[in-house]
């Protein structure tokens, strides 16, 4: 059974100002945030974790698809909806953790579908996909000094969606990697994402930057993550507190980071399944008429 920390309970968000904040992710170098993702994920492998072994629960079509051009480059995702869908659907940008674009991502694209969004996984890696840490953390790293590249690449992954795909509304999830990639994609199109969740994300806590936030927040930690630390959620959900963003910030006790990944040694099946009935309650509640 999964345990959540005092202060949460049912998804609830109860807010606490606390003193002596110190360690941030926002505040970190990058360098840093690679050098405790791979610590997190040392002698881990990107095998299929029980989160990307579910069944959708419904026929689901999908495809691989171009959605974006970047430095002249086409870039392909992979596309999930429900079979033979009736009308335009709400959509979600789905982001790969440090992996990368693997078939346990597909997977989540797949279940999402399943559960009658039209999703788009997308890709931050220019088509390459890890299988062991050192080759992810190198990834991670290279894809951190292109960032103009990725917004582009997530501004499009809307176009496509919103336009193409004839979206109602649009919203964004990602783990790991892809957690701190769904902050920042709801940050770079304020306005315009629906809903933002964020498992176990890399963090920005400066008011300056979260003050033009727009979407309602679904954060999912785990309580013994050092990749993200406890201080810092804390910070990230005080500061949305006091901008009176509306958010909710679940912290579940005993969970390391990746807890809840589709790829990944670290799976925490009681965590997980709580925390992925939180993300499908709410989409259904920002996403769907």
């Amino acid at each position: 059974m999964d345990k959540r920390t005092p202060g949460y309970r049912g998804g609830t968000l109860i807010l606490f100002l606390l003193l002596a904040l110190s360690v941030g992710c926002g505040s970190s170098g990058e360098d840093d945030y690679a050098e405790r993702m791979a610590t997190e994920h040392e002698g881990d492998e990107p095998v299929a974790s029980g989160a990307a072994g579910q069944d959708p629960g419904a026929d689901v079509e999908a495809e691989d698809v171009v959605y974006a051009e970047v430095g002249g480059v086409p870039v392909t995702g992979y596309l999930a909806k429900p079979a033979a869908a009736a009308a335009d659907l709400p959509a979600i940008i789905v982001i790969q953790e440090w992996w990368g674009l693997n078939d346990n991502i597909r997977s989540m694209a797949r279940q999402l579908a399943g559960q009658g969004y039209t999703a788009l996984a997308v890709d931050l890696y220019q088509g390459q996909v890890a299988t062991d840490p050192e080759t992810a953390r190198s990834l991670m790293s290279e894809s951190m000094g292109r960032e103009a590249e990725l917004e582009q690449n997530l501004r499009q992954a809307y176009a496509y969606l919103s336009g193409q795909a004839a979206a109602t509304r649009v919203g964004v999830i990602g783990w790991c990697f892809g957690g701190g990639w769904s902050l920042r994609t709801a940050l770079l199109l304020p306005g315009e994402i629906d809903g933002a969740v964020i498992y176990y994300g890399h963090l920005i806590t400066d008011r300056e930057q979260l003050a033009a936030l727009d979407a309602p927040i679904l954060g999912i930690f785990g309580a013994e993550d050092g990749g993200i630390p406890l201080e810092s959620v804390r910070e990230f959900e005080t500061a949305l507190y006091e901008l009176g963003k509306e958010a909710n910030v679940v912290v579940y006790d005993g969970a390391e980071h990746a807890f809840a990944n589709p790829s990944g040694t670290r799976y925490d099946a009681g965590a997980a399944e709580d925390a992925w009935a939180e993300t499908l309650a709410f989409f259904e509640k920002h996403l769907e008429p």
